[in-house]
């Protein structure tokens, strides 16, 4: 027989309960105070970092500072940027699948690279890169081969976001991340010190006014057949580039196998003879010094002019031209004539004022030194004054065009954006009496004269034509010019020089046949206006004008210009 026996039930009274329940809430309690203690203390050392560690803050500000800076226009519109890349790489002694299978697979992802260049970085010695700058998609193709040979490095780079918008300006960085050319060779110490580098480095130029200078000029350059072309828009009174091109251009982030030809800014660092366009420079010194003191005299253009053995010649037909028609007519004999008048000394020292005797004066390394005359006789200041036998760069001749037409004052020129900075005080080169003089006779060129087809409607454009012959063995090549018009806009109260000038362009039906600046590069000038004027904040006005009522009984109506 079993016996069973049962364990008595526990009996707890209240007062055992309640001791139970106050014991687990003083232990939750313990617990809670040992949280908040560590809490406050992880919270107090953290704030000590941030507040006494020096070394602390210099990591959390470098965090966020780019390894180089990026270059916005003045809206902010980036124009050269810093990024994090990948790269494709891969370390042969490491590879499992087969080097002929490989080379295989990667042609079909670089059909730019042969199977035997291919194989040949698969079997090197030593770890080789297999494409630096590579696309996203292109890094997802090669992964997916599954081979641990391939890897794949993140890598700062230089970004051109506009691509070929601006080249000439921007440059370019070498391999080890420092500038070469263009802006970021010239600010290359301010675009990588950690003090500035945090901040973009904002230029003059506005990226859709430069656009229209780059469209307008690469299409005229293409119609002509020319074999290239530059152009700049500037501010008359800050110096600010507002755009400059030189074509051909070139890809800064393709610079592999491109042309370095194409590297060279023409606006800054190509010596032209500029023709024409050297005229009303050396008309405004005449005025200036008193040697013109009348606009009705007229000088005797009716046949060429004998000096030294040499003979300077008008391109057409001539008579006797006063002053606005010397200009309108455009030439060389009369302009030759006013120059001998006025004579080596003032004429020397207008051109040297215009710093014509040093590099043009801006940020940029890529500056030419200009063909100075050696022996400054009558002849030189004859045919100088008409623009032969100097030879300068397009920048010289924009920055001498914003003195003669913004009361006088000369200003280097800029490609930093000034902002709310005063502009340089400048020196002065020509009376403001000579500059309202020559805003009249700049505007007569285009509503009368060579310049017709640069007039763009309610702008107030004046400038000058100049098409010059390129010096060659021997003498001068008759059928190779530089074709160039600078131009002022609205000439009432000037803002920006527009300066478009076409090396070698064709006679064809483009341009009716015609190689001069009047046909080829008066008509870029005037599409440019139009398109780029409001975007600079000039608008067009129908009502508005230069005063020009004194000069226009002066010209000889219903004769064809030149």
């Amino acid at each position: 027989m079993n016996t069973l026996v049962v364990r008595p039930t526990r009996v707890r009274t209240a007062g055992v309960r309640q001791q139970i329940l106050l014991t687990a809430q003083q232990r939750l309690m313990i617990l809670m105070l040992l949280f908040m203690a560590a809490f406050l203390v992880v919270s107090v050392r953290l704030l000590y970092f941030a507040l006494f560690d020096p070394s602390s803050g210099r990591s959390a500000a470098t965090a966020f500072v780019p390894a180089r800076a990026d270059i916005v226009d003045r809206n902010g519109v980036p124009l050269a940027r810093t990024i994090d890349g990948y790269s494709i790489r891969v370390v042969p002694s490491k590879l499992l699948n087969d080097r002929q299978y490989l080379a295989a697979e990667l042609h079909k992802i670089f059909p730019d690279m042969t199977r035997q260049d291919l194989l040949a970085k698969l079997t090197g010695p030593r770890p080789t890169y297999i494409r630096r700058r590579a696309l996203p998609d292109q890094v997802a193709a090669v992964n997916a081969i599954g081979d641990v040979g391939f890897d794949f490095p993140r890598e700062k780079e230089r970004l051109y976001p506009q691509l070929t918008l601006a080249a000439h300006v921007l440059g370019f960085i070498n391999a080890d991340g420092h500038g070469v050319t263009g802006v970021e060779g010239a600010f290359d110490q301010r675009l990588i010190d950690e003090a500035t580098r945090g901040e973009p480095l904002a230029l003059s130029i506005d990226a859709r006014v430069q656009g229209v200078l780059e469209s307008e000029l690469s299409a005229a350059v293409t119609n002509l057949e020319a074999i290239g072309g530059a152009g700049i828009i500037l501010d008359v009174h800050t110096g600010e580039v507002a755009a400059m091109t030189s074509l051909p251009t070139y890809n800064p982030n393709k610079l592999t196998g491109s042309d370095p030809t194409t590297r060279r800014n023409a606006v800054t660092y190509n010596l032209y003879e500029l023709g024409s366009t050297f005229k009303p420079l050396s008309i405004g010194a005449a005025i200036d010094a008193g040697t013109v003191t009348s606009m009705a005299r007229r000088y005797d253009a009716t046949a060429p002019l004998p000096i030294a053995g040499f003979r300077i010649r008008d391109s057409h037909p001539g008579r006797w031209y006063n002053v606005p028609e010397t200009l309108i007519e455009s030439s060389n004999i009369a302009t030759a004539r006013i120059a001998d008048e006025l004579g080596r000394e003032k004429l020397e020292a207008l051109f040297r004022s215009l710093d014509f005797d040093k590099r043009p004066e801006i940020e940029l390394h890529e500056r030419a030194f200009p063909l100075w005359p050696k022996n400054w006789g009558r002849v030189t200041t004859m045919t100088t004054s008409y623009g032969h036998g100097i030879a300068v760069t397009p920048l010289h001749l924009a920055s001498a065009y914003a003195a003669l037409v913004n009361g006088g004052l000369y200003r280097p020129a800029t490609m930093l954006k000034l902002g709310d900075k005063p502009p340089p005080q400048g020196r002065r080169v020509f009376k403001a009496s000579t500059s309202a003089r020559m805003r009249q006779l700049l505007r007569l060129i285009v509503s009368d004269g060579t310049g017709k087809q640069a007039d763009a409607p309610g702008f107030r454009v004046g400038g000058k034509t100049g098409s010059a012959e390129k010096p060659g063995a021997g003498g001068y090549r008759r059928h190779s010019l530089v074709s160039t018009f600078a131009a002022a806009f609205p000439m009432d109260n000037p803002r920006y020089i527009v300066l478009v000038m076409i090396d070698e362009p064709k006679g064809n039906a483009y341009s009716s046949g015609q190689r001069t600046a009047g046909w080829t590069a008066a008509p870029v000038v005037r599409k440019v206006v139009t398109r780029a004027g409001p975007m600079l904040g000039v608008f067009p006005d129908e009502s508005r004008d230069v005063d020009v009522s004194e000069l226009l009984p002066l010209l000889r109506r219903g004769e064809e210009t030149h």
